[in-house]
């Protein structure tokens, strides 16, 4: 298969311009994306044949649920049973980067949801994405478009590096605003569960529904085999580079200590290491690679360097990085859930 690539300025296009990836839908095919948060890889959510090849396509555990991608409110109640709750952060939300778990309709295939009885939603709010949605008159089923445990793709580049000759066509809309994907909120029950930490706080869904929890899943650092996971990001471990990345995590200065020995241990030994640092501390290290991931000051630029930056490790063949903790701040939560799934739980406190 030869993918074909459109690039799109997603400040100014026609809607003529997606066109072919729109045909591409409606025969069944898969069309990368860009959305706010990150890259999707997008199928007819409706069309089991077009959620299996998305799998495939991403070597995607079957188990592991897709997001559906609408356009307006309303499609909602043609895929979903709609709850009181669900419908009050939509309305507050969307479009925007928060992901609702509803009870599904007979209309959705079990291959979209993972063989589960609720279906995951979304109203993204990047002009392209939506454009996509509304002229292929599909509901579009879209993971994000990588290969699946890898970094997710902020980049079209990323997602020609995993997906070339595996998917028809890539839409080159530029990098998204967030970065990370993102929340998700189960509304399918009694109450507000959230199943994945993002841009959407929990204090700003509290603002709109006084009881929201947390699953204890999320806190979970290493990947639950034994869960059923009715979000993505719940089961698998996810976001990794090929490198080993540990975390370190504590005051700036015994932080910055303990890295540069790790460092001087793992060079001595011929490793090639790099330290993922900020703005603010990157000059405590020594180290012949050194990655400011963004200041502190602005967290928002942390988030969406995260996953480039892990690439960038992959580009430069590092066996080992180092990395400050990011916790801190509204997205912390976000972001470290990330970095730990990426380390595979590798964290050590200073």
């Amino acid at each position: 298969m030869t993918t074909g690539i459109i690039k799109i300025n997603p400040d100014n296009f026609k809607g003529e311009e997606l066109e072919e990836a729109c045909h591409i839908l409606k025969d069944g095919g898969l069309v990368a994306f860009p959305t706010e948060t990150v890259y999707g890889l997008g199928g007819d959510a409706l069309n089991p044949l077009a959620a299996s090849k998305i799998y495939s396509a991403k070597g995607r555990p079957s188990d592991n649920p897709l997001i559906v991608h609408i356009a307006c409110i309303e499609s909602l109640y043609d895929i979903a049973e709609v709850t009181e709750d669900g419908l009050k952060l939509a309305k507050a939300f969307w479009p925007g980067p928060l992901t609702l778990v509803f009870k599904k309709k007979e209309t959705v295939p079990p291959q979209t949801t993972g063989g589960l009885d609720t279906v995951a939603v979304r109203m993204p709010c990047h002009a392209v994405a939506r454009e996509l949605i509304k002229r292929s008159g599909v509901y579009i089923a879209a993971p994000s478009a990588n290969l699946s445990g890898r970094p997710s793709p902020t980049q079209a580049k990323h997602v020609i590096e995993d997906l070339d000759g595996r998917i028809d066509i890539i839409i080159d809309g530029g990098s998204p605003d967030i970065g990370i994907e993102s929340t998700i909120v189960d509304v399918s029950g009694s109450k507000a569960v959230i199943l994945r930490p993002g841009y959407i706080t929990k204090d700003m869904l509290k603002d709109v529904l006084c009881d929201v929890s947390t699953d204890p899943a999320i806190e979970g650092i290493l990947p639950q085999k034994d869960i059923v996971a009715k979000a993505p990001g719940m089961k698998y471990r996810h976001y990794a580079p090929k490198g080993q990345l540990l975390i370190v995590e504590g005051s700036p200065d015994r932080v910055a200590r303990k890295i540069n020995s790790l460092v001087s241990e793992k060079d001595t030994e011929g490793y090639k290491t790099a330290v993922i640092a900020t703005d603010e501390t990157k000059d405590k290290y020594k180290c012949n690679i050194i990655k400011s991931i963004g200041t502190r000051k602005g967290e928002n630029s942390i988030a969406a360097s995260l996953y480039n930056i892990l690439r960038e490790m992959d580009y430069m063949e590092v066996q080992y990085i180092y990395s400050e903790s990011f916790g801190a701040g509204i997205l912390g939560g976000a972001v470290m859930n990330r970095m730990l799934k990426a380390a595979a739980g590798h964290i050590i406190q200073v």
